[in-house]
């Protein structure tokens, strides 16, 4: 898997302080999509065992009180994403006591494989659903279209 950005600390995407990590790869190309250059699954870097290392020791870091982890994109559950999301969302839940995991994707909850269950599994919040330009709002908080929808996992 590839990723495009990593900010270590991040107020804009879920509640409080987070670390954030935009992935590369996804296959919905939404209309109006604000991060284009997320799309290409060979665009970025590399999200190799160091930088998922990075990112553990972000959250386990005392000096700023991070609330969790947030991923998105690109998508989260692009198919070429899976294994190494898997691997990632299973080590913050295991090493980063008490730390969420928000998760946004295009696919819809009721609609994905059993690979992207798995990493379901481990999500507290997950916002699902294309952005819809023509449902844009920016008065709404942690997504971009009405359409889309924050479920609430745990």
């Amino acid at each position: 898997m590839n990723y495009h950005q990593y900010f270590p600390v991040d107020v804009i995407n879920g509640p409080g302080t987070r670390a954030t990590l935009f992935v590369s790869g996804c296959e919905h190309q939404c209309r109006g999509c604000y991060n284009q250059s997320t799309w290409n699954p060979c665009h970025g870097h590399k999200f190799d065992l160091q930088m998922q290392q990075q990112v553990i020791d972000d959250l386990n870091d005392t000096r700023i009180k991070r609330r969790g982890l947030s991923l998105s994109g690109g998508d989260p559950l692009f198919p070429e994403n899976l294994s190494a999301v898997l691997a990632l969302v299973k080590r913050v839940k295991q090493e980063c006591i008490g730390k969420d995991i928000w998760l946004w994707t295009g696919y819809l909850l009721d609609e994905l494989s059993p690979q992207q269950q798995q990493i379901i599994e481990y999500v507290d919040v997950l916002v699902d659903g294309k952005f819809e330009q023509e449902l844009a709002d920016p008065s709404l908080v942690f997504r971009g279209s009405s359409n889309q929808l924050i479920h609430y996992l745990t």
